[in-house]
């Protein structure tokens, strides 16, 4: 499986569309097994989804994003993750196994939505 984290100074960002770099975790049986960066490709809309698709992402973390974004990413079959905060490495071995405490969106798009529902 490969995770997408928005990363700013290797901290998962607070808002995934402004990130300046994506980091691609490669994990198997719940374990990282390498990672690479990507530069952004900039904050068109509809743009991220469909590039980190391409990049066979299959789960994306930040600390927020819009509502649109959000929905772009789940038609993809990409799931979201987001009201995360810390440094992006430890969030991903969370997510792996199962501690990942998620927040509320820190994305000023979303006012007052908690996504600690999230299935992790």
């Amino acid at each position: 499986m490969k995770i997408a984290v928005a990363i700013e100074n290797g901290n998962v960002c607070p808002h995934f569309g402004h990130a300046p770099f994506y980091r691609i975790f490669e994990t198997s049986d719940n374990a990282i097994t390498g990672s690479s960066d990507h530069q952004s490709p900039g904050h068109t809309p509809g743009a991220l989804p469909k590039w980190l698709s391409g990049l066979k992402a299959s789960v994306v973390i930040a600390g927020g994003m819009g509502p649109k974004a959000e929905e772009l990413f789940e038609a993809a079959g990409i799931q979201v993750v987001i009201g995360v905060e810390g440094p992006a490495k430890n969030v991903v071995e969370a997510f792996l196994d199962g501690t990942l405490s998620c927040g509320a969106s820190s994305c000023g798009h979303v006012t007052g939505e908690d996504h600690s529902g999230h299935q992790h």
